[in-house]
C-alpha cells in the first residue's frame, strides 16, 4: 500500500469525523422532554417543584420507622413574607442566605467575571428568580412533629457577615425552635480562598421524648435544552444534574425518561448540578446510606436531592447533623478535598480521562514554573514530543527514505500502471530491499489523535484555562483565536510539513487532497479553543524540525553509501 495514500486518508478521515460529530450535535433533533408526574394539592393545583419536601426513609436501623408521606407544614413554613436576607461576603464568594429555611439563593463568584473586560460582573450560580437555581436544606422530623425544613423561618443575630482579613473562618448561625423543647442551630461555615461550605445542624432536645430526624439537601434548577453549535465550543459542555454512587460518576439526562425517575440508596457518594466550568455540589457524610432522587416538574425545574437515615435525638440529649457543600469553579484540587472523586465534575470524557488527567497535572506543574498557560502548553507539547521521539524518529527515517526513492517509485508506477498485481509485487520488493515500512507515515498521526482529543477536553473543561491569556491578541486560551492568526500559521506549518514528506502517488485526486489538507484542517480548527490550535501548531513545528534533521541524516547516509560503492 502506498504510504501517502494511507497518510492522506487517515488525515481526511479525522477531519470528516470531526465535522460529522459537529453536524450531529448541531442539527440532530433533541428528544422532547416529557413532563414528570405531579401530585395534586388540596385545592387541586399541582405543587411547585421547589416546595417539595423529600420523604423520610421508610426504615432505619437507628430509629423507629418514620412516615413516608410529608407531614403538613407548620405555621412558620408558610410565612414566606417574614423571611429576611442575610448577606455573606468572603474573599471569593458573595452570597445571600434566606432566613426561610436557610436557603442559599444567590452566589456570586468574585474571582470569575462573566466577561474578561468586565471584572465587576461576576459569574452568578444561585438565583431565586426564573430561571431558578438554589440550594435548599433542612431536617425532616418523624411522628408528624414540627421540623426545620427549607420552608421554616429561622432567626439570625445579624443580616450581614463578612470574613475579616486574617480570619481563619466565617461562621453564620441561624436558629429555629418549635416552642416545645426542640432547638436547632443551623450553621454555615466559610473559609478564606475556598468554595467549600460546611453545613451543620446542632439539635438540642429538652423535651420529654425522642426527636427523630433526618437531614436532606436539594439542588433545584431550571433545565433548558441547549442547541449545540460548532461555532461555540461552550455549548458542548454538559449542563445538568450528576451523581457519584461511590464507584462511578454518572450524568443524569433530564430529557431521558429513565433518568428523570432516578432513585438510589448510595453510600460514599455525592450529587451536583453542573454547568460549563462551574458546579454546585452536596456531599453527605461518609459511611451511611443516603436516599438520592431526581424529579422534574411541569415548569422544567429539576430537583436533585438526598436524605439521610433517621437519627433519634434522645430526650434531654443533643445531636449534630453534618453536610458539605461546594459552590464555585471546578478547581480540581479543592473539589478532590471536598468529596470522594468530586473532581470528576471536571469531565474529560469516559475514555479520554486516562490521558487528560495526567496532561492537566503536567500542565499545572509547568504553569507553576512559567506562570502562563500558553507557554505551559508549548512546553508540555515539547515534552510529549520528546517522550515519543524514538518512535517517531523510526517513522521519520522510513518517510525520508521514501522521499529519496520518490523518482524510482514513480517510474515503477508508470511502468506497471496497467498491471496492479505486478505493481504491488515490485513495490513490496523495493520496500523490503530498502528496509522501508510503507505504513510508517501513519504512526505520528495515530499517536497524535488521542493526545489531540485529550487536550481538547482539558482546554474545554478546565476552569484554570478560562480567560487565561497567552501573548498579545490571545487573551483567552479556552475560546477561539479572535483574528484566526493561529489557524493561518497552523495551515502554513502543515503545508511545510507535507513538503518534507514523500510526495503522493500519481493519482490526481489524492494529489489534490494532499494540497488542500492544510486548508481543510485550519478551517476545521479555526473555531476550536486557541490553546488547542497552539498545541497543534507547536507539535507541527516540532515535527518539521525533527523530520528536516532526519532527512539530512538519511541523505548524508545515502551519499556515503554511494561513495563506498
Amino acid at each position: 500500500m502506498d504510504n501517502q495514500r494511507v497518510f492522506i486518508w487517515a488525515a481526511l478521515a479525522l477531519v470528516l469525523y470531526l465535522n460529522f460529530m459537529a453536524w450531529q450535535k448541531d442539527y440532530a433533533p433533541p428528544p422532547a422532554p416529557a413532563p414528570a408526574a405531579t401530585t395534586q394539592s388540596a385545592d387541586g393545583s399541582a405543587p411547585a417543584a421547589n416546595e417539595t419536601l423529600p420523604e423520610l426513609p421508610s426504615s432505619s436501623s437507628e430509629a423507629p420507622s418514620a412516615p413516608s408521606a410529608a407531614p403538613a407544614a407548620s405555621s412558620d413554613a408558610v410565612e414566606a413574607t417574614a423571611a429576611a436576607i442575610i448577606r455573606v461576603q468572603t474573599d471569593v464568594l458573595s452570597m445571600d442566605i434566606s432566613t426561610r429555611g436557610g436557603e442559599l439563593i444567590r452566589a456570586d463568584l468574585l474571582k470569575y467575571p462573566v466577561e474578561k473586560n468586565r471584572p465587576d460582573v461576576p459569574v452568578r450560580l444561585f438565583t431565586p428568580k426564573p430561571p431558578i437555581f438554589v440550594a435548599r436544606s433542612g431536617l425532616r422530623a418523624g411522628d408528624k412533629r414540627a421540623e426545620p425544613t427549607h420552608q421554616a423561618i429561622f432567626q439570625t443575630a445579624a443580616n450581614e457577615y463578612t470574613l475579616a482579613a486574617g480570619a481563619k473562618e466565617l461562621v453564620v448561625p441561624l436558629t429555629w425552635t418549635d416552642g416545645q423543647g426542640i432547638t436547632v442551630v443551623k450553621t454555615y461555615k466559610f473559609t478564606p480562598g475556598s468554595y467549600r461550605i460546611d453545613l451543620s445542624y446542632d439539635v438540642v432536645n429538652t423535651s420529654d421524648s425522642n426527636y427523630n430526624a433526618a437531614s436532606y439537601v436539594q439542588l433545584v434548577r431550571h433545565y433548558e435544552h441547549i442547541e449545540r453549535s460548532y461555532f461555540n465550543v461552550e455549548t458542548y459542555a454538559y449542563r445538568g444534574p450528576a451523581i457519584f454512587d461511590g464507584k462511578a460518576y454518572r450524568k443524569l439526562n433530564v430529557e431521558d425518561e429513565e433518568d428523570r425517575a432516578f432513585k438510589a440508596s448510595i453510600t460514599g457518594g455525592w450529587m451536583a448540578a453542573l454547568q460549563h466550568h462551574f458546579v454546585a455540589a452536596a456531599v453527605p457524610p461518609a459511611g451511611k446510606a443516603y436516599d438520592f432522587q431526581l424529579s422534574l416538574d411541569r415548569g422544567n425545574d429539576f430537583i436533585l436531592s438526598y436524605i439521610g437515615p433517621v437519627q433519634a435525638v434522645p430526650a434531654g440529649g443533643k445531636h449534630t447533623f453534618n453536610e458539605t457543600l461546594f459552590v464555585g469553579p471546578k478547581l480540581q484540587s479543592q473539589l478532590a478535598e471536598t468529596g470522594p472523586r468530586l473532581d470528576l465534575v471536571a469531565d474529560y470524557g469516559k475514555y479520554l480521562t486516562v490521558l487528560a488527567r495526567p496532561l492537566f497535572w503536567l500542565l499545572e506543574k509547568v504553569y507553576g514554573v512559567v506562570a502562563n498557560w500558553g507557554w505551559a502548553i508549548v512546553i508540555v507539547t515539547f515534552l510529549i514530543k520528546l517522550a515519543f521521539y524514538k518512535l517517531t524518529a523510526a517513522s521519520g527515517r522510513s518517510m525520508a527514505k521514501m522521499r529519496n526513492l520518490g523518482p524510482r517509485i514513480k517510474a515503477i508506477q508508470e511502468r506497471y500502471k496497467d498491471d496492479r498485481e505486478q505493481l504491488g509485487r515490485q513495490m513490496m520488493e523495493i520496500y523490503k530491499k530498502e528496509k522501508i515500512n510503507p505504513l510508517a507515515g501513519c504512526l505520528p498521526i495515530l499517536i497524535q489523535i488521542p493526545f489531540f482529543l485529550a487536550f481538547y477536553w482539558v482546554l474545554l473543561e478546565s476552569v484554570e484555562m478560562r480567560q487565561a491569556p497567552f501573548l498579545g491578541w490571545i487573551t483567552d486560551l479556552s475560546s477561539r483565536d479572535p483574528y484566526f492568526i493561529l489557524p493561518i500559521l497552523m495551515a502554513g506549518a502543515m503545508f511545510a510539513q507535507f513538503k518534507l514528506q514523500p510526495m503522493p502517488s500519481t493519482d490526481p485526486v489524492q494529489a489534490k487532497i494532499f494540497m488542500f489538507m492544510p486548508i481543510i484542517m485550519s478551517v476545521t480548527m479555526a473555531w476550536f479553543p486557541a490553546g488547542l490550535v497552539l498545541y497543534w501548531l507547536t507539535n507541527t513545528l516540532l515535527s518539521i524540525a525533527q523530520q528536516w534533521r532526519i532527512n539530512k541524516l538519511v541523505a548524508a547516509e545515502g551519499s556515503r553509501e554511494k561513495d563506498r560503492s
